[in-house]
């Protein structure tokens, strides 16, 4: 099994945590983890582009002249698709892009991207991840102090109520529960921090 040093806030090793092979030790498979992500930004799509059809725009429904005999193109309504203002015959209507993919499936795409953040180096535990008060600056010193200067994804559980409000005001970090963990996250931030305990929660739930 994979091994990662436990360390403090000041970044001193207080020991080693075993990180599960099929979790954090399987090799990556690329198209599935593609397919998890593509997956989560089309749920996160709002679909709600609309357009107006022809029933729906202004204007009388009168026809515009007589059939016959004028000299200019025939006309049923103002409304229609060829004349200036009139409705969209093919537009967008409010819809939902959201669609779901086989569990299992997902499960593995999520161990792919947490083995690859693994591999990287890019995953660190901490002994204990608590704040004595919810401010920002305290979160910042401490993730400074452990070298995440880049965009950070933590991943606590819900105790660690000071760890999530001190980080709304952080736009490069990110605090998730280990049930709300997900690939495109995983992906989309350079480091991951969790505390050894919140580690025990994420292999129970996504082995």
């Amino acid at each position: 099994m994979p091994t990662v040093d436990v360390v403090d806030l000041q970044k001193r090793k207080v020991g080693s945590v075993e990180l599960q092979d099929h979790l954090f030790g399987v090799k990556p498979v690329p198209h599935v983890v593609h397919a998890a992500v593509v997956m989560q930004q089309a749920c996160e799509r709002q679909g709600t582009a609309s357009t107006l059809r022809r029933g729906e725009v202004s204007g009388s429904g009168k026809k515009p002249w007589k059939q016959k005999h004028t000299g200019r193109a025939r006309a049923g309504s103002i409304r229609s698709p060829i004349w200036r203002h009139g409705g969209s015959v093919f537009g967008p209507k409010p819809r939902g892009y959201g669609y779901s993919m086989p569990k299992q499936q997902y499960r593995s795409a999520l161990q792919s991207a947490l083995s690859a953040r693994a591999a990287e180096g890019a995953l660190t535990v901490v002994k204990e991840l608590a704040l004595g008060q919810p401010k920002t600056k305290l979160l910042a010193a401490a993730l400074a102090q452990l070298g995440l200067t880049a965009k950070t994804l933590i991943v606590a559980d819900e105790s660690a109520d000071n760890v999530e409000r001190a980080a709304r005001n952080m736009p490069n970090v990110k605090v998730v529960t280990p049930e709300k963990l997900n690939v495109y996250d995983v992906l989309r931030y350079d480091a991951m921090l969790t505390a050894e305990r919140t580690l025990s929660r994420i292999q129970e739930l996504w082995s």
